[in-house]
């Protein structure tokens, strides 16, 4: 039998996934932007902009590990409800923030409910689609690339029209929409409750899987890790490298930092429909391995020449992001393992990230020139090989798990 049609009695989760999609990354890049008008109107200075710069990987890799147990206490629908629910506080704080403290319990609050959201999202496409999982997170992997370059676009010009206060509450309001169809499915799942407990499809998590046991998960959370710690790496320090070791003006710093985050996009529409039909998915670690390693190897070698072209290749080492994405469903057998696995891979993944740019600071500052952090860079690239020969194997976590609790015995 093939897949159900996308919407026949899916239209509301569709529509979920797409909106809470929508709202992971607006309160991350909707404020450096109008960062001095904001300093200017409250007086955050240099330090408080570091601050509100490592809150948001350090709140994702918090919440992954603790919205796991949420989950199994909550179910899903209720804990991502509480996660829309920080968000829409948060923006609502941070537009009303008189001074820097308040800023930053907002923007903590977003973030705490962006990091719920992120562990719970896969999950629920599994949920929902599972006959769908590659068509699904391609979708929500695209609209999350998209609400990362827009809210820079729009909230200069808001705040010049309107103040800085309305230029960062106003994404609340893209989070009160997307609290509207998950209270709709919550509401005919309640109605449902006997049909629901009957279908395997839909069945909740019950128990604790330890993921942590299995290689394929650290394999996965070490993709999810490279990805994230180059992507934060260069959202940080890429104008300023390219700067300084090819000349460019800042403006085209600028330029060529969109260029590298515009890459995300066809990544994520093309990469979780192609995992979906690979029959050895390690090939896509492999080609984003080399990515990086070409990328940073023409910025250390001829970085003057075709510098677009490095930049272009180092972007597109990230499509590792949704090729996380869709394995963490695809290497799990059900809800309970998709969240316990998504959870994991997110808090390491996110943890390595925050360490991202700190790290290229200090060999920057101990070197005095960005030689060695671009071969750090490089080298975490190359080593993300290794861990694709292990997300290729064709199993879940619950089977891995199991031939070892086996093999052992």
């Amino acid at each position: 039998m093939g897949p159900r049609p996308l919407w026949r009695g899916r239209v509301l989760a569709l529509v979920g996934i797409v909106l809470v999609a929508a709202n992971l990354r607006t309160a991350v890049t909707s404020l450096s932007p109008i960062f001095a008008e904001i300093d200017g109107d409250i007086g955050v200075g240099s330090v408080g902009l570091g601050l509100l710069g490592m809150l948001p990987p350090l709140c994702f890799a918090l919440f992954g590990v603790f919205t796991p147990r949420l989950v199994r206490r909550l179910h899903l629908e209720p804990v991502l409800l509480i996660a829309l629910g920080s968000i829409v506080a948060g923006h609502l704080v941070r537009s009303l923030a008189p001074n820097f403290a308040v800023l930053a319990i907002g923007s903590a609050l977003c973030f705490a409910g962006i990091g719920i959201g992120n562990v719970v999202l896969p999950p629920l496409v599994k949920k929902y689609f599972p006959d769908r999982v590659g068509l699904v997170t391609s979708l929500y992997a695209t609209v999350l690339s998209v609400s990362t370059f827009l809210p820079p676009l729009i909230a200069v010009p808001v705040a010049d029209v309107a103040g800085w206060h309305v230029s960062l509450g106003v994404w609340s309001i893209v989070a009160m929409l997307a609290v509207v169809p998950w209270i709709g499915l919550i509401v005919r799942e309640r109605r449902d409750a006997r049909a629901a407990a009957a279908d395997p499809e839909i069945e909740e998590p019950r128990g604790r899987v330890l993921v942590h046991r299995s290689p394929i998960a650290w394999a996965i959370a070490a993709v999810f890790a490279t990805s994230s710690l180059n992507a934060y790496a260069m959202f940080t320090w890429l104008p300023t490298i390219v700067t300084d070791v090819a000349g460019v003006t800042p403006a085209q710093g600028g330029l060529l930092l969109s260029l590298f985050s515009a890459m995300g996009v066809p990544a994520s529409l093309i990469v979780p429909m192609l995992v979906a039909r690979l029959r050895n998915v390690a090939v896509l670690v492999y080609v984003a391995s080399a990515c990086f390693v070409l990328g940073y190897l023409g910025l250390l070698l001829w970085p003057a020449t075709l510098t677009w072209l490095w930049v272009l290749l180092a972007g597109l080492g990230p499509l590792l992001f949704p090729l996380a994405l869709v394995l963490i469903n695809l290497r799990t057998a059900s809800h309970d393992g998709a969240v316990a696995l998504s959870g994991f891979v997110q808090s390491v993944g996110y943890t390595l990230g925050a360490l991202g740019p700190l790290v290229v600071s200090l060999l920057h500052a101990v070197t005095g020139s960005w030689t060695v952090p671009l071969v750090l860079l490089l080298a975490t690239g190359a080593l993300c090989a290794v861990a694709g020969r292990i997300t290729g194997r064709p199993t879940t976590i619950e089977a891995d798990l199991a031939a070892r609790r086996h093999g052992r015995a």
